[in-house]
């Protein structure tokens, strides 16, 4: 058994819970409520002893954990003097402290389902306590104290080892419902147990000799001391009502933030789907990579083997001509044992010739010195007759052992030109794979690149701003030419009215630049959140991204399947109204019906400009078949202004520029700038200071077109104006 054990951390959530209990609990304004249940405590923390004592709560709610102690070290039980109702059920308590009867305001005591083995004697105390549940624990006895519990009502005592009910239980005068095991006890007997409340308190009266009273004759005057003074307001009942309402309230919040987790888990598994299918998406397109790269890598394998079963039947060959020569060469040497045989045969013949010669000697008396010299001259001759022998032996192995080596170096040699060549092959897949790596990155950085592009280009409110800084490009280029002409006609007033459209055209030029410089930054932030959703080892992601956003409907075809004309949808669009489509699908608008229709109807369908309502009743009237034409309404005529912009967050609501006065809108025609055309004279649209190149460069807050790009870079005031340069817009004619 191990000496020390690790105290269990909670959970992270259970941490989170506990520490937003004793935050909102400790605020200004807060109930009188401090529940810290299910945090998974193993004891309670000392915050909340002074949380209960300086904010004086009056209920303290710790069941679901598992605490085994109430007080904590350095902690007293009159911290929580000001308790109306303490809740530790579903806990591994298994003592209550001694002085728990300090808690004289107490009404209502659950501790079930704990370890309790025994009440402290300090219980009988607790003077206002009307509902004790000691349910579901160890107890064998209830101690006499408990007899002075003058304001109890309601007594659990099931699922104990109790056997026998004190006497002194009969001087709880206002028990109302006292609920045991009646199967198991022997005093007082089961049957009177199994009678109920009433008949277990007269036989407890008739034990002390007491005379039993019905516990409504006892409660008033309890609740009349309880109250301080004969107070209705402060009666049991009533509190029980409050504190049933606000625990009826508490969980209510708790099934709303039930409900909200699980719309949140909801949205969660929404979102995890998706993420599930961009993986599967993304593990088919790695799986037929990998289908590929093992195709290339069996077909590697299969010219590998094929290499080696050529090698392999090469050795075999090289092998079979080295068996063959030391085939040769053990037979050469098998000749020339027997050749040493032979010889050994011959010297022994020759030394029985020798025998016989010296018997012969002996027998003709030949001399010693003849004899001697005899012998010698046919020993040298066996000698010499040797030494040929033994020499051409030698000359035939050294021959034989440089054959041998030569086959083994050709073997070694062939070897490592079949290595090389196999390093050669892996360097090269090597290489194959760094460049597809690359490849496939390089292909990413463009996926997302195109992407970008598309994204800006299908943006509608993005093509609309740029729309309208054309336009306004031109104007102002058209009003500048306009002033030159007219300054050498000292036109006055035209120059004032020309000078204030300019400046209005400036104001509305720089406003129209902020909204698109806000409008890119936040397709860029998209653009970088979505690069952050997506997963690091999806492949193409850029590229479905692409598809998807190619694959999305245009506002014509949405339109036209809402039932609008094809027609009347490619005029809306040639206007730059595209922001009225579905108001016009909306009421159902026709050709037939916009032919009975007049300006202030298309007013009241929330069509306001004059320019588009006269646009699309002259376009209605012209596609009148012939001879049907009726006489319409003429209005005042106006001029058609530079449409609207669609109310967007990236336009502000508020402000309203003057816009300068157009020319009127004909049906299939866009809108274009009202300024007059300048008469082409020498120098209308040439730099004014080089007299060269064409005018390139809008001058901001004045609005004048008369500089190349080369020149503005050099001035610092309008050369027509004089008035500050702060800001300078490059202009790109066709």
């Amino acid at each position: 058994m191990p000496l020390f054990f690790r105290k269990r951390k909670p959970s992270e959530d259970s941490q989170k819970r506990l520490e937003h209990q004793l935050y909102w609990s400790n605020q200004e304004g807060a109930d009188d409520i401090l529940d810290i249940s299910g945090c998974e405590l193993t004891e309670v923390p000392s915050k909340a002893f002074s949380i209960c004592k300086v904010q004086q709560k009056k209920v303290l709610i710790l069941h679901t954990n598992e605490l085994k102690h109430l007080l904590p070290k350095g902690c007293d039980v009159s911290c929580l003097s000001t308790l109306k109702v303490l809740d530790l059920h579903e806990n591994k308590l298994s003592c209550l402290p001694e002085d728990i009867g300090n808690l004289t305001k107490l009404q209502i005591l659950n501790v079930e389902k704990n370890r309790l083995k025994a009440l402290p004697e300090s219980i009988g105390r607790l003077q206002l306590l009307q509902t004790l549940n000691l349910k579901g624990n160890c107890l064998s006895e209830l101690p006499p104290a408990v007899g002075s519990l003058s304001s109890l009502r309601t007594l659990d005592i099931s699922d104990n080892a109790i056997l026998q009910l004190p006497t002194h239980l009969a001087y709880v005068r206002t028990l109302e419902s006292f609920t045991l095991d009646a199967a198991a006890m022997t005093y007082p007997p089961a049957d009177v147990c199994a009678e109920g409340t009433e008949s277990i308190q007269r036989f407890l009266c008739s034990e002390l000799g007491e005379e039993y009273c019905a516990p409504s004759q006892y409660l008033l005057p309890v609740l009349e001391s309880d109250g301080g003074g004969g107070q209705c307001s402060d009666c049991l009942d009533g509190l029980e009502e409050a504190w049933q309402s606000k625990f009826s309230d508490y969980e209510r919040k708790k099934e709303q933030k039930l409900q909200e987790k699980l719309a949140v888990e909801r949205h969660l598994e929404e979102k995890h789907r998706e993420t599930t299918q961009l993986l599967l998406m993304n593990n088919s397109h790695k799986e037929n990579i990998l289908n590929s790269v093992r195709q290339d890598q069996e077909r590697v394998e299969q010219g590998f083997s094929l290499q080696q079963r050529a090698q392999e039947a090469e050795r075999q060959l090289v092998l079979e001509k080295v068996r063959q020569a030391e085939d040769n060469i053990s037979g050469r040497i098998s000749s020339m044992l027997m050749d040493n045989s032979r010889q050994k045969k011959s010297a022994e013949f020759l030394q029985a010739m020798e025998e016989q010669r010296i018997r012969m000697e002996q027998l003709t008396a030949i001399t010693q010195e003849e004899a001697s010299s005899l012998r010698r001259r046919d020993v040298a001759a066996a000698m010499q007759k040797m030494l040929s022998d033994s020499y051409a032996m030698c000359v035939l192995q050294e021959a034989s052992d440089c054959r041998r080596q030569s086959l083994v170096s050709e073997a070694y040699r062939s070897m490592e030109t079949l290595d090389r060549k196999f390093e050669r092959m892996l360097s090269l897949q090597v290489l194959d794979k760094s460049k597809a790596i690359a490849q496939i990155l390089q292909e990413e950085e463009m996926q997302k690149a195109a992407f970008q592009a598309l994204q800006l280009q299908k943006d509608a409110v993005h093509g609309y701003i740029r729309s309208q800084i054309k336009l306004i490009e031109a104007e102002l280029m058209q009003l500048t030419k306009l002033e030159i002409k007219r300054r050498s006609l000292d036109a006055e007033n035209l120059q004032e009215v020309l000078g204030e459209q300019r400046t209005a055209l400036g104001d509305l030029l720089q406003q129209l630049l902020k909204q698109r410089d806000q409008r890119e930054q936040e397709l860029l932030q998209v653009l970088v959140e979505m690069e952050k959703k997506s997963d690091s080892n999806q492949e193409n992601y850029w590229m479905i991204q692409y598809q998807r956003l190619l694959d999305a409907k245009p506002l014509s075809l949405r339109m036209q399947e809402a039932g609008l004309e094809k027609e009347l949808v490619n005029l809306m669009c040639r206007m730059s109204a595209q922001h009225y489509l579905p108001t016009l699908a909306h009421h159902h608008i026709t050709t037939e019906a916009l032919r009975h229709m007049q300006a202030a109807d298309l007013k009241k369908l929330g069509i306001s400009e004059a320019g588009i309502q006269k646009a699309l009743l002259n376009w209605a009237r012209e596609r009148q078949p012939a001879g049907a034409c009726k006489a319409v309404h003429k209005g005042e005529e106006v001029r058609p202004t530079a449409p609207t912009p669609p109310p967007s967050p990236f336009l502000p609501s508020t402000t309203h520029t003057p816009s300068p006065p157009r020319s009127p809108a004909t049906p299939g025609t866009p809108v274009t700038p009202s300024a007059p055309a300048p008469v082409e004279g020498p120098g209308s649209s040439e730099c004014v200071v080089c007299m060269e190149t064409g005018a390139q460069v809008i001058f901001l807050v004045c609005g004048h077109v008369c500089c190349c790009q080369v020149c503005s870079d050099a001035l610092q005031n309008c050369p027509l104006c004089r008035s500050s340069i702060s800001q300078r817009i490059r202009l790109y004619q066709n």
